[in-house]
């Protein structure tokens, strides 16, 4: 049997929250108020000035739309190009080829 070195799905899983991070998490839930319901709180807030509400919005925008990201097209160059094109068109009511 082989020893150490990394072994397929062992350790904790990428994305998955510390034990510190998940206190914290749950604290600032506990204490009902999260920093991204309050950043949400400001931007609804018309009593606020708008550069606030527009910094809010930025900062609370990662939290619940995800970034596009980018997706690169690969183009198969060995593919010939149509030089012409042949159609008819079909009448699906007759009988027949």
């Amino acid at each position: 049997m082989s020893h150490g070195g990394s072994r397929p799905g062992a350790g904790r899983k990428v994305g998955s929250a510390t034990k510190k991070t998940r206190e914290l998490a749950d604290k600032a839930i506990a204490s009902g108020l999260t920093p991204l319901e309050f950043m949400l709180s400001v931007m609804r807030d018309e009593g606020a000035e708008r550069s606030e509400r527009l910094d809010m919005a930025k900062a609370a925008a990662p939290y619940i739309h995800p970034r596009l990201s980018n997706v690169e097209a690969k183009m198969d160059a060995s593919v010939e190009t149509v030089s012409e094109v042949r159609w008819s068109i079909v009448d699906p009511l007759s009988e027949g080829p």
